[in-house]
């Protein structure tokens, strides 16, 4: 009885069959395409990228070398009009409560937690980009953090939403990560107005 079934034959453990050699093996060593950028990298230089379209749009436009801090406290303000948090004028019948019970004319404005993040993205990417020292860093200025200081503290009497400055983070010995808020961490997440 003769069987046209061919049984395939195995290769020895040191010599792969050709169907099972990766192609990648056999070309010259190729750099490995790269990973995308991670989420913080990816906002750190659209914000960078923003930075430096805002200054160009000065008059004059100003280049990389020529701006100070006065120019980041001016940015701050500029991008307030793209803001989505509605920051009570002391006029307003609605200031200090954190949840008015109707609309109001007072602005919407940058919350202060997101210009926080924007500002120290912005000292990464200028020492990044060859901005010089973190001493000369107009992004690290002492009237930056004032001014981000001044935001925090007039957004929260406006809202009536105090700020709790939570702890930093403590690795405890079992390795978890522990934090804990200074206030009551049950008020602490209340719905923003």
């Amino acid at each position: 009885m003769s069987s046209d079934h061919h049984t395939p034959t195995k290769d020895p453990p040191d010599c792969p069959s050709s169907s099972s050699i990766n192609h990648k093996q056999l070309l010259p060593s190729q750099p490995q395409p790269q990973q995308p950028p991670s989420r913080y990298e990816s906002q750190k230089r659209r914000d960078w990228n923003t930075f430096i379209q805002y200054l160009k749009s000065q008059n004059p436009p100003l280049m990389m070398s020529q701006f100070d801090y006065t120019h980041v406290l001016s940015f701050l303000g500029y991008l307030d009009q793209f803001g989505k948090t509605k920051v009570h004028h002391q006029a307003c019948v609605f200031f200090g409560q954190p949840d008015p019970p109707g609309p109001c004319t007072c602005p919407l404005k940058q919350a202060w937690g997101s210009l926080d993040a924007l500002i120290g993205r912005l000292r990464a990417a200028y020492e990044e980009h060859g901005g010089g020292s973190p001493d000369t860093n107009p992004f690290a200025n002492g009237s930056i953090r004032v001014h981000l200081r001044e935001v925090r503290e007039s957004q929260a009497k406006a809202r009536g939403i105090p700020y709790r400055k939570k702890k930093r983070r403590k690795i405890r010995n079992d390795g978890v990560v522990a934090r804990k808020d200074v206030a009551n961490s049950s008020t602490h997440n209340q719905s923003s107005t």
